[in-house]
């Protein structure tokens, strides 16, 4: 969607108003009237914010957070090479009643309403970033649900900026802005929807399309389908924290690998009050559900006929979803090309149906909420369900290894695995994290599951 900007809004007006007056100045001079009304701006430090918005990311470990307030200003901000001190503004956030400050960790004026990683970040342009540190205590933008951040930040200029030379760029104020909407990239990419199955059960879902689909929806182009099913602590009726509690989601939506891999992410969540009817008590295992769940995967593939690969249709899910997983593999295993369970467990005498699919499953040794080798409600985890497999005849390829590994070693050693998998024709990968290894608490073994770029990559090479 274009967005039209308050600035634009204003000028089409005033080209209303005035509409009989018309300009007979030259290109050249109306170029030179502007750069001279804006370095006029520019040296009183006049330059009024026009609209304040948070900007969030859904992180590995701490899951959804605001890093960052993004101001746009009436005119373009040209720092002529110079860098904001973090001490020029301070942010305050009230959240869950308590308003407290936020700890400011780098200013930058940029082009876009957008977080630049780089480490000389910015370039001149009508916003001002500032980043905002992920490890403040009242960083969450949810708990739950979604926390309300409308006008919940405040920002204040506290110092004059200015160009290393000394000129005034931006002037301090005693005024603190609001924000007035919250940016959230890559989850706002996602399409909310609903569906209601047969028997009248209603599912909420939200669904990622690719860019080459979206700007063509006639095209006779095929994608690979994600369905990622969602923790026990994302069963809610917000239709948003299966997208923003864990990356499950939007690792494959995330624009770096939508460039490699571009997929439909189709990302269901069981609504509240939470139905327990299932045979071991939990969700995506419940009757209702899985019902739900199966004819909604169904429906989409036939309502995409010409564009969804039906040969690579991938499963990815954690804790109760891993569950889920090996349960829907079990009673349709001539459907999903590969799976992703992770932290899961099930039933070790249904492995026999699912030993021809790929999976590369992780779990951490010490999880005490699925334990590793016992699981949950009678039925085992992934340790004894990949024993399973192998009894059943196929080939599992293991490894071990710590879960706080740097991203590199991390994913030198899922590397050497699969080399070690395709090797010896095994199709069955299993990863085990040292205890004490997975942070902020061993069941989380998914914080570096959806940042590994060679398990992503091995599963969109998987095709039946």
């Amino acid at each position: 969607m274009r967005w039209i900007t308050r600035r634009t809004v204003l000028a089409v007006t005033a080209g209303a108003v005035a509409a009989p007056a018309v300009s007979t100045a030259t290109p050249a001079a109306a170029d030179t009237t502007t750069a001279a009304t804006e370095g006029r701006q520019a040296a009183s430090g006049l330059n009024p914010v026009l609209r304040t918005d948070l900007v969030t990311r859904v992180t590995p470990r701490n899951n959804w957070l605001v890093t960052a307030v993004a101001l746009q200003y009436s005119h373009r901000i040209d720092l002529r090479g110079g860098v904001i001190p973090p001490s020029a503004f301070q942010v305050k956030a009230t959240v869950g009643g308590q308003t407290a400050a936020r700890t400011v960790t780098r200013v930058y004026s940029n082009a876009t309403a957008e977080v630049d990683g780089r480490s000389h970040p910015g370039r001149p342009g009508d916003r001002l970033i500032i980043e905002l540190d992920p490890n403040d205590s009242n960083a969450r933008a949810a708990g739950a649900d979604p926390l309300p951040l409308d006008r919940a930040y405040a920002v204040r200029q506290v110092e004059d900026v200015r160009t290393p030379g000394g000129q005034l760029v931006l002037k301090a104020g005693p005024f603190a802005s609001r924000n007035d909407g919250v940016i959230n990239p890559v989850v706002d990419d996602f399409a909310a929807g609903s569906f209601t199955d047969s028997a009248g059960f209603e599912l909420d879902f939200r669904l990622y399309q690719p860019e080459g689909f979206v700007r063509n929806p006639q095209t006779r182009k095929r994608y690979p389908l994600v369905v990622t099913l969602h923790g026990g602590g994302e069963v809610a009726d917000n239709n948003m924290t299966q997208l923003t509690s864990n990356r499950i989601a939007v690792t494959f939506a995330k624009p770096e690998r939508q460039r490699r891999n571009p997929a439909f992410v189709l990302s269901p969540q069981i609504p509240l009050p939470r139905p327990m009817d299932g045979p071991d008590g939990t969700d995506w295992t419940d009757a209702k559900v899985q019902a739900a769940l199966t004819e909604l995967i169904d429906t989409f593939v036939n309502e995409h006929a010409r564009n969804v690969d039906t040969a690579r249709l991938y499963l990815v899910g954690l804790s109760s979803g891993g569950r889920g997983i090996y349960s829907l593999l079990a009673k349709r295993p001539d459907v999903f090309a590969a799976a992703l369970p992770t932290a899961g467990w099930g039933d070790p005498a249904a492995m026999e149906r699912v030993t021809h699919i790929p999976i590369w499953a992780d779990h951490s040794v010490d999880d005490p909420v699925v334990p590793y080798r016992e699981g949950r409600f009678g039925n085992p985890g992934t340790w004894t369900l990949m024993s399973a497999l192998e009894t059943a005849g196929a080939r599992v390829t293991r490894g071990e290894w710590a879960n706080d590994l740097p991203k590199a070693q991390f994913e030198a050693r899922s590397r050497a695995l699969l080399r070690q998998a395709r090797a010896t024709r095994s199709h069955v990968l299993f990863t085990s994290y040292t205890p004490g290894t997975t942070p902020v608490n061993p069941h989380l073994s998914w914080a570096q599951t959806y940042e590994n770029d060679v398990v992503i990559d091995w599963l969109f090479e998987q095709s039946r």
